[in-house]
């Protein structure tokens, strides 16, 4: 599955948060270029892709092994909501019904 998200957030700052959330589901981290990580453990192997997007937007995307939806896909969409938290502190989530 391939997920994405843009983010106001630095590069460096989402890397840092991607190292900091994947290791507590059992995912250990390399490095595999500057701005760019690869996690793998019992769920499954990732990857996390961070670049510059037109100028002040940064697009975080990541490529997992798994079909469908997976666990590793759900705790990548937990980390993407860290991520706008992160952004958006006072933001609550309304059902839209």
């Amino acid at each position: 599955m391939r997920h994405f998200y843009r983010s106001h957030m630095p590069p460096a700052e989402v890397l840092a948060m991607a190292d900091r959330f994947f290791p507590t589901i059992g995912l250990t981290a390399s490095a595999t270029a500057v701005r760019s990580r690869s996690f793998t453990g019992p769920l499954g192997t990732m990857k996390v892709t961070v670049k510059a997007e037109g100028g002040h937007y940064t697009f975080i995307e990541v490529d997992t092994d798994q079909m469908g939806e997976s666990r590793l896909d759900r705790n990548v969409k937990k980390f993407f909501v860290q991520c706008h938290r992160r952004e958006d502190p006072a933001h609550t989530l309304e059902a839209s019904y």
